[in-house]
């Protein structure tokens, strides 16, 4: 099994997708992975789910889990079909959501550790701003916000304790 081979494996990457290439920079601390389908790839349309060929592609790149210490990205070729029926589309990739610039086990980790830890502080050892950490997280809060199911609730407790105490409080 070559590095490449290796790669594919780990990452979970089924036909059409396959790594092409490697490479590895010690001195800048970073692994990069490129994806590619073979020539004449067929994909489904992503919104009637008819097989179609490759229309063209667009270089994205994704940031990943660190490899080891080191920062591991993922760049692709990244298709978009043209549908008889539908148009031209852009093929979502399985390893990442649109438009997000990170891969979903980056996301799975990022949103792991804000559960119990500041957002500060989990971009710190991902080593991304807190911006991109805020968009993230953002991101699935509201994703499960919208799919929240507040029907059944007849009442709402709301402990008013601290703006009492406000009121009574002698003013400066």
């Amino acid at each position: 099994m070559n590095e490449n081979e290796l790669f594919q494996a780990a990452l979970g990457l089924l036909p059409p997708w396959l790594v092409s290439r490697c490479t590895f920079s010690e001195s800048a601390a970073r692994l990069d992975i490129h994806l590619d389908f073979p020539r004449g790839g067929v994909f489904p349309c992503p919104v009637c789910a008819v097989f179609c060929k490759a229309y063209d592609t667009d270089e994205l790149t994704w940031r990943h889990l660190n490899f080891f210490q080191h920062q591991a990205f993922l760049h692709a070729r990244t298709p978009r079909v043209q549908c008889s029926r539908c148009g031209v589309h852009r093929v979502p990739v399985p390893w990442a959501r649109p438009d997000s610039g990170f891969t979903l086990l980056f996301e799975a980790l990022v949103m792991m550790l804000a559960k119990s830890t500041p957002v500060l502080a989990v971009a710190r050892p991902v080593n991304e701003h807190d911006t991109l950490v805020w968009r993230i997280v953002t991101h699935y809060v509201d994703a499960a916000r919208a799919k929240a199911d507040h029907s059944t609730v007849t009442q709402v407790g709301v402990d008013e304790t601290s703006i009492q105490e406000d009121r009574h409080r002698p003013r400066a």
